[in-house]
């Protein structure tokens, strides 16, 4: 068996170019919580939002906000910069103060540089982005966050990002895994010699402790990068033990694949893990967040989420069902009414035991309703969505959040274990030309980041 597959396939290891907005957008909505309704909503009466700045040409921006750096001949403005700070804050649940913008400034300039060379690289092979491909991801954002555009718009609208920044972010990453699928997908080769190794070791270690891990890495090429890398992991890690979602995190700042899906990488042994990284995680405690590790060319932070002795239930293939109720309000509702749809939501979840009779029992609310049960793999799920969702059971109501439409509510319906088995020889053989592939990746920018005059002001 010879594996050449297209790097252009959308499966869920290969999906960090189109898959990490959804959670994004879940996270800061679901942050608007029950006990802020009434505040929030005086709040947008009397906050409006603020003017859209993406019709000021690059000049103009230059002139009045300087450059925050130059590749090769390409300028990165302190505009693009500033926006870029405004999207990671509003979608990684860093809370936005001045020391924190501080302390993530040179780590979003630096991904900003990257994306320049990723832009300009795509341009030399003349790799085309059309419109078309940019709206698919932009709606494939808002389906999977159960949004639409409009909700979208105004989530980005309210906390001050032009929607400019998110598309300029969506285009270089649409570019670069072109770029990478037609310059390294044909020369990567999986042999059947590697997935039997691979599975052999599984099956020599299916009685040895298990652990479900998530990840963020950070790479350097340089000792003087590496010194930066530590710092700013450090900062990160802090950040995460004081409230922010790793996965939100791992998805802003993540150089692994597994950015894709919050930095998830399932469960493992320790011998699939990096010699320096495997002892640590070995003597970490379940919820627990390490300290930056060092590797050859990369820091890791790892989140330990459980762990476990051989092959049995894993939670991230789990199904649930689960239920939007939406009880309905005007954005402009007066507090009053507000406050009454708030007191409404906390009778409903009171009161809900089981979606059998859901459409009747939300009817007995004005304007209610419910929609029709969906049942989701929970590792599809969005980072703070996971973490709801694995704080509640069948019959309770996640807390109510404050959306556009009125008050948004997610009834859990069921929930199913499902039991792992031993992984198929696709998936094994899936997952070594991931990691092939994010190597070829990381190699090309990092040749890229080598042979480039760059300039940061």
């Amino acid at each position: 068996m010879n594996s050449k597959k297209l790097a252009c396939s959308f499966t869920p290891a290969r999906e960090k170019f189109f898959h990490h907005f959804a959670v994004k957008f879940g996270a800061g909505l679901l942050c608007l919580c029950l006990s802020g309704l009434v505040m929030s909503s005086a709040a947008h009466a009397e906050d409006p939002a603020p003017a859209d700045k993406t019709a000021a040409t690059t000049g103009d921006v230059v002139s009045q906000q300087g450059i925050a750096a130059v590749v090769n001949d390409k300028i990165v403005s302190q505009y693009d910069l500033q926006q870029r700070i405004k999207l990671i804050m509003a979608t990684s649940g860093i809370p936005n103060t001045p020391e924190n913008i501080s302390r993530i400034r040179a780590q979003v300039l630096r991904g900003l540089i990257d994306e320049s060379l990723e832009t300009q690289e795509a341009k030399r092979l003349e790799v085309k982005v059309d419109q078309e491909a940019i709206d698919a991801q932009l709606e494939g954002i808002a389906k999977r966050a159960n949004m639409t555009m409009d909700q979208i718009d105004s989530f980005l609208k309210e906390n001050k990002v032009s929607k400019d920044s998110l598309v300029d972010q969506i285009r270089a990453e649409i570019a670069w895994n072109k770029v990478i699928g037609q310059q390294f997908s044909p020369l990567i080769t999986v042999s059947d010699e590697e997935v039997d190794s691979v599975l052999n070791s599984l099956k020599e270690e299916s009685d040895q402790p298990r652990f479900l891990v998530s990840e963020i890495l950070l790479t350097y090429d340089t000792p003087e990068q590496a010194q930066e890398m530590m710092g700013g992991a450090d900062r990160l890690a802090q950040q995460i033990r004081q409230g922010a979602p790793f996965g939100a995190v791992a998805q802003q700042f993540s150089q692994s694949p597994s950015a894709a899906n919050g930095g998830d990488i399932g469960w493992v042994h320790l011998s699939q893990l990096p010699q320096t990284v495997a002892p640590v995680v070995g003597q970490m405690g379940i919820g627990e967040i390490s300290a930056p590790i060092k590797t050859l060319n990369g820091i890791y932070l790892i989140e330990l989420r459980n762990k476990q002795v051989g092959i049995g239930a894993d939670p991230m293939e789990d199904t649930w069902t689960l239920a939007r109720v939406l009880l309905p309000l005007t954005p402009d509702a007066p507090a009053a009414m507000v406050e009454r749809r708030a007191k409404e939501a906390v009778k409903f979840s009171q009161e809900f035991k089981t979606c059998d009779n859901l459409s009747n029992q939300v009817k007995s609310y004005v304007g209610g309703v419910a929609e029709t049960p969906r049942t989701v793999v929970f590792g599809t799920l969005d980072a703070r969505m996971k973490e709801l969702v694995s704080k509640s059971k069948p019959g309770e109501v996640i807390p109510p959040i404050r959306s556009k439409e009125g008050i948004e509510m997610v009834a859990i319906c069921s929930h199913q274990v499902v039991n792992s088995e031993m992984p198929t020889r696709d998936s094994i053989e899936d997952n070594l030309y991931s990691q092939q592939l994010a190597m070829m990746s990381r190699r090309h920018l990092r040749d890229l980041r080598r042979d480039a005059v760059i300039e940061m002001r």
